[in-house]
């Protein structure tokens, strides 16, 4: 390799590495977890235990276990990304680590997806089911019956979050860590009375009665898949990178706390909720088509008053994740655009608040235009298929990054180097394929929005680039 080779080198790994910014570092590690779990905890935590409890044959022990494998696989992952975020705390997240690793059209590829798609969609999809939980709290009203009401408050919801978000990292951060905080309570009060005053005895045998090994297993597998839907959100700290106090000791702590807790809460909550609900009264419920345990957890915990703790701790859950989202996802597209791979004008920062203004408004336009165009169902089926795919690329790019920039300082390094790589991997691709397999159409469109974007960078933002 030619001198002038390994000084680009050196100078790439330099500038990766750097924690020098334009942004404002303005969030610490508790501002990271509140990110993190706050967007991961949502109004599933009431309804996803009756499905995982139902692919696990009915078992409550197996149920449990389930969970806690769910955590294990999301931490595996959460650990790539911590190593690939305090090595380059860089806003983009993903983006970033996609580019260096495999070259500007998959990142662009990426990214394009998630504006079109996955980010984009997962704004729209909870701004709608943060309407819907207002709704809830008033049945009668006209505000209930009205779909296109519940449309408009989304889309108010979205504007006002996106306008906090523009006034600096430290007033977003501050909206999500008050909510965070808020959200817990209700949680927390229905997972500690159930804990304590629940008087059912679970049984948590593992194995179901005559049900053989591989099929437990193939149950197990299935289970887990559904908790994945619970656990979704956590590589969304790494987007923000640029913009958290001593990244390289708050990237890796807040992913690994944030995971670490989610999972302990999820497996404490499934747990109470078992005290409370008698096993006939679960299986009743779920025979019905009746998911929500944790609501009805609630009700005979608190009455009356139950729905509306349920109520009052889905619509904070939700706005917490939407705020979350709302703050995380335009870095991307502003990250594209500074490589001058998007729209030149999404990769400018407020002159004052440094925040990447015009990319948080376009993407709040999109979600907007998402909002009313699609329902929820339609939203989070769209939003499902997309980011798998590239995530086993960005697994995988922590194996390209020791060999391609072996100099450059780790100041956390994966766990179990390489297995755990191969392992997550295989993971993902095990997850991808049972995606398709059940919803083949959202895994076309999920291929198909990609495959556009590489279309339109080699027509439009390549030549743009080369332009400039």
């Amino acid at each position: 390799m030619s001198d002038n080779s390994n000084e680009a080198r050196i100078r790439q790994e330099e500038a990766l590495g750097s924690e020098k910014t334009e942004f404002k570092r303005e969030v610490g590690l508790f501002g990271g977890i509140s990110v993190l779990a706050g967007i991961m905890i949502g109004s599933g935590i009431f309804y996803i235990g009756g499905i995982v409890l139902m692919r696990c044959g009915m078992s409550l022990g197996l149920a449990l276990l389930v969970w806690i494998i769910g955590g294990i696989i999301t931490l595996m992952s959460g650990i790539c990304y911590a190593e690939l975020g305090a090595m380059m705390p860089k806003a983009g997240g993903s983006y970033v680590y996609l580019r260096e690793a495999y070259g500007e059209k998959i990142a662009f590829m990426s990214g394009f997806s998630n504006f079109i798609l996955g980010s984009s969609g997962s704004i729209a999809a909870l701004a709608v089911a943060f309407s819907a939980a207002i709704a809830s709290l008033m049945p009668e009203s006209a505000f209930a019956g009205s779909e296109l009401m519940q449309k408009g408050f989304g889309i108010v919801m979205v504007i006002i979050l996106t306008i906090i978000n523009i006034f600096g990292i430290k007033l977003g951060s501050t909206v999500q860590n008050i909510f965070m905080v808020l959200k817990m309570l209700p949680i927390a009060l229905i997972l500690i009375c159930g804990l304590f005053m629940g008087t059912e005895a679970p049984d948590l045998a593992m194995m179901p009665q005559g049900v053989s090994m591989p099929a437990v297993i193939g149950m197990m597998a299935y289970g887990v898949v559904a908790t994945m839907w619970a656990y979704e959100g956590w590589m969304n700290l790494n987007g923000i990178a640029e913009e958290i106090k001593n990244p390289a000791k708050n990237i890796p702590l807040a992913i690994i706390f944030s995971i670490v807790g989610v999972t302990a809460l999820y497996v404490l909550f499934n747990f109470a909720v078992y005290r409370v609900l008698p096993y006939a009264t679960i299986v009743a419920m779920i025979d019905s088509g009746n998911n929500y345990l944790g609501t009805e957890a609630a009700n005979v915990l608190f009455g009356n008053a139950g729905g509306i703790i349920v109520a009052v701790a889905m619509g904070l859950a939700i706005f917490n994740s939407l705020n979350g989202c709302v703050m995380v996802f335009p870095r991307t597209y502003y990250a594209m655009a500074k490589d001058k791979a998007f729209f030149r004008s999404l990769g400018k920062l407020h002159p004052v608040y440094k925040t990447p203004v015009n990319a948080l408004i376009v993407s709040g336009l999109v979600s907007i235009a998402l909002i009313c165009t699609r329902n929820l169902s339609e939203l989070t089926s769209l939003v499902a298929f997309c980011g798998m795919i590239f995530n086993s690329l960005v697994f995988y790019a922590v194996k390209i990054f020791r060999k391609k920039y072996p100099d450059m300082k780790r100041p956390y390094k994966v766990w179990f180097y390489p297995v755990l790589i191969y392992v997550i991997i295989a993971i993902m691709i095990g997850l991808a394929i049972n995606t398709f397999i059940e919803d083949p159409m959202t895994s076309v469109i999920g291929l198909a929005v990609p495959a556009v974007g590489l279309v339109l960078y080699e027509l439009v933002f390549k030549k743009q680039k080369e332009e400039a």
